[in-house]
């Protein structure tokens, strides 16, 4: 390479952390690399006051991160795995993929201890449809508030008491050092993680081979079965990141298990199921999963929840 190795991130303080962790990784597995953060502005970052999920998903996270990596600007993007829609760009893949942190969904509150503590119509904010078809289908009572912005403003809208309880992820909230606002910790039976949560990608041009080496240092083999099975779910179900889809590869007693649950917005409607990753490829295995849930009706669901206005 001639040159610093140049890294596309987002500049939410969140985003910069995840680049700038690559970074360090790179730098200690490549003594003499140099590395260089180009921090963007994405239009999921500027647009605010509308949901995600019509103006186009959290893709827009990630679109211009992506052009600059095709426009030579960049030469890898770091991201949420959450994040990234099904189909990766053409001329782009993801070539590493870091150890999972914990993908599960933290419940913030200032005044309650956990979910079943808060009173009738609490305000939950969220602007998930997967949080929120799974609270509302443990708690109908409760009002489901939107929420946008970075984790500090989210963190700040509840402490101005505009909400009196916010979801939001906890790894998150642990790589901001604020890990000491999780209130209680949600349970995959009260809240399934999103596909991808908890897991930092790294994508770039497949032709760059000398910067595909470099970012096998840091590939987790275990973290991409597991992202892979659940991506395979998500591509069949045909739902964007903003889809009420969630899905997790998890340990089990015998071997990987893949965890998947479709939601109508209002939480009384649901496909549910589980499938081993055992004898079968990743992709297999998440894609059985999908078919399964289109067998309870999954399609109708997700329909439903992309018709809301």
């Amino acid at each position: 390479m001639n040159g610093p190795l140049r890294i596309a991130t987002r500049q939410s303080r969140l985003a910069l952390w995840q680049a700038e962790h690559v970074a360090q990784r790179l730098s200690e597995a490549h003594p003499g690399l140099v590395t260089e953060l180009v921090p963007m502005s994405t239009r999921g970052d500027e647009i605010l006051d509308r949901s995600l999920a019509k103006v186009g998903g959290k893709g827009l996270f990630i679109k211009e991160l992506e052009n600059a990596l095709l426009d030579g600007r960049a030469d890898i993007a770091v991201h949420s795995m959450k994040d990234m829609p099904a189909e990766i760009t053409r001329g782009l893949e993801i070539s590493a993929v870091l150890e999972r942190a914990n993908p599960f969904d933290a419940f913030v509150s200032n005044n309650y201890p956990d979910l079943d503590g808060l009173p009738e119509r609490a305000r939950v904010g969220t602007s998930s449809l997967r949080r929120a078809s799974q609270l509302k289908a443990i708690r109908p009572d409760l009002q489901i508030l939107p929420l946008r912005g970075n984790v500090e403003t989210r963190l700040g809208k509840l402490d101005a008491g505009h909400y009196d309880a916010v979801v939001l992820a906890v790894a998150g909230l642990t790589r901001l050092g604020l890990a000491d606002r999780i209130t209680a910790t949600l349970t995959p039976r009260q809240c399934l993680p999103a596909i991808g949560q908890g897991v930092i990608g790294i994508e770039c041009r497949p032709r760059d081979t000398r910067v595909v080496e470099y970012l096998q240092a840091l590939h987790d083999a275990d973290t991409w079965q597991a992202v892979r099975a659940e991506r395979a779910l998500g591509a069949r179900l045909g739902g964007s990141c903003q889809s009420p889809i969630a899905g997790f590869a998890s340990d089990g007693a015998h071997g990987l298990v893949l965890d998947a649950r479709v939601l109508s917005p209002d939480g009384r409607q649901r496909a549910e199921g589980a499938v081993r990753v055992t004898g079968c490829t990743p992709d297999q295995a998440g894609t059985q999963l999908a078919e399964e849930l289109l067998a309870q009706g999954a399609d109708r669901i997700l329909a439903e929840a992309a018709a809301m206005p």
